[in-house]
């Protein structure tokens, strides 16, 4: 198609649009620029057109017309994605979700809830905080519900409650060509057809727009306590996690951070940690002795790894100020450097080989002509190396993607994956061939039978 035609297509779909939605059509420039980028390095690209569904039928409808002018379809939730999955490389219509922001029921005996696609996570909670459930998983922004499903979210809780694929039981999609498509049921486990539920959760809108999700909710634990302990070195920080793994202790949240991040941390949310290689636990239980009992053994596991300045605490404020400043560790590395764009590598490996990874990134990133952070799910063996970057400063991107592309090499080496929890989009989508091999055959032979016109989220997750 030639740029007038695209043009002449893209303005017609407009006008039906704008007759669709009214003013939930818009192609105001202040519009266009905030669903531009996400929080990311990224670079931004101007949709042609934002619209605000409130509905499933409404977004079918919006597919029907992207369908029949050829008009690509990028779907937006907060924007807090960190792989560029919500920049319209190829303009055309962005789907706002976010005023589809119903929670549609909630069953305790069932300990699970329906939700539309533009609920946050913080909005959710707060609905069912007097019913004894909550929703654990925790990404650190308050994303929205279809965001977090379309990336495959984790965060901090995973290593317990685990990540979006084990708490996604359904999910209502509009396809490409418009049609509706409901997958999974309120069963906890069925093996009636595909999982289409599970092929959709983490394909960041490429094969369908999610517009409502079913969700596992879990029980509010009795007990919940916190710790944190300082170590001599990346070493025992890690191999203190690794043993509290093996033996099965039932921790809640598992975090490391490095010396570069407490500092930040310390810096950017006042706090007085002990500038070191660092855990931050949590123990949920079913009383205050379990709970004890728990993080006493984790404490003789420190100590023999030359842990320090361990603190504990079953406060329900100090907790939170602990986590708090966990999850704000991204917008502290930024602070390093006012104006500083980051950009955030995702790998996971084998739990036996975190210890030698993370150490090999630590000394990488301290010969790297900008500032590097480095925190980790050490849980599950997901970790981040946070480059603060001058993103106008062409040496030091060039810099930064040599050194991901060696990160992403290391993983790939030791049988680990290019992102553990933060996705595809543009950042890791050349990887995913070496990762793949010919399995990216059968994902592109996926995407051409849902997606034949690749409108759906074009240039993100597949090799253009």
């Amino acid at each position: 198609m030639t740029s007038s035609n695209a043009s002449f297509q893209t303005e017609a779909a407009a006008s039906q649009l704008a007759a669709l939605l009214g003013s939930r059509a818009t192609t105001a420039l202040i519009h266009r620029e905030h669903h531009s980028h996400g929080e990311s390095y990224h670079e931004a690209r101007l949709p042609d057109i934002v619209c605000y569904p409130r509905s499933t039928q409404e977004t079918s409808e919006i597919l029907k017309i992207s369908a029949r002018y050829g008009v690509p379809v990028v779907p937006f939730g907060a924007g807090t994605s960190m792989e560029g999955q919500v920049v319209p490389l190829s303009g055309g219509i962005v789907l706002d979700m976010r005023e589809m922001n119903r929670i549609l029921r909630v069953s305790t005996a069932d300990m699970d809830a329906d939700v539309e696609a533009g609920v946050t996570r913080k909005q959710l909670c707060e609905a069912i905080k007097n019913t004894g459930l909550t929703f654990f998983i925790d990404p650190g922004a308050d994303a929205t519900i279809g965001g977090m499903a379309s990336t495959r979210a984790s965060g901090t809780t995973a290593v317990r409650y685990g990540t979006m694929r084990e708490n996604v039981l359904g999910l209502t999609a509009v396809l490409a060509d418009g049609r509706i498509i409901k997958t999974g049921t309120r069963a906890r486990k069925s093996a009636a057809g595909y999982d289409l539920t599970h092929l959709l959760v983490g394909s960041e809108g490429t094969l369908a727009v999610i517009t409502e999700v079913t969700l596992r909710l879990h029980a509010l634990p009795e007990a919940v306590a916190a710790s944190v302990c300082a170590f001599p070195s990346v070493e025992d920080a890690v191999n203190t996690a690794i043993e509290a793994i093996q033996l099965n202790l039932n921790m809640a949240r598992m975090e490391f951070v490095d010396d570069s991040q407490v500092r930040a941390i310390n810096r950017y949310s006042r706090t007085d940690l002990a500038e070191a290689p660092m855990l931050f636990f949590e123990f949920h239980g079913m009383d205050e002795e379990a709970v004890t009992r728990q993080a006493g053994m984790l404490r003789q596991i420190a100590d023999e790894h030359g842990g320090t300045d361990f603190r504990w605490s079953r406060s329900t404020t100090e907790r939170e100020v602990l986590w708090e400043a966990r999850h704000n560790a991204y917008y502290a590395s930024l602070a390093l450097r006012p104006g500083g764009k980051g950009l955030t590598t995702d790998i996971c490996v084998p739990i036996s080989t975190l210890a030698a990874c993370i150490t090999w990134a630590k000394r990488e990133g301290e010969s790297l002509p900008f500032p590097t952070t480095i925190v980790g799910h050490v849980g599950e063996g997901n970790f981040h190396v946070l480059c603060i970057l001058n993103s106008d400063d062409r040496g030091e991107m060039e810099a930064a993607a040599a050194f991901s592309e060696r990160l992403v090499a290391l993983a790939l080496s030791v049988g680990g994956t290019c992102t553990g929890e933060h996705g595809v989009g543009i950042g890791k989508v050349r990887y995913m061939q070496a990762e793949h091999g010919e399995a990216l055959e059968v994902m592109s032979a996926i995407k051409a039978a849902l997606d034949p016109d690749n409108r759906l989220n074009p240039g993100k997750m597949l090799p253009r």
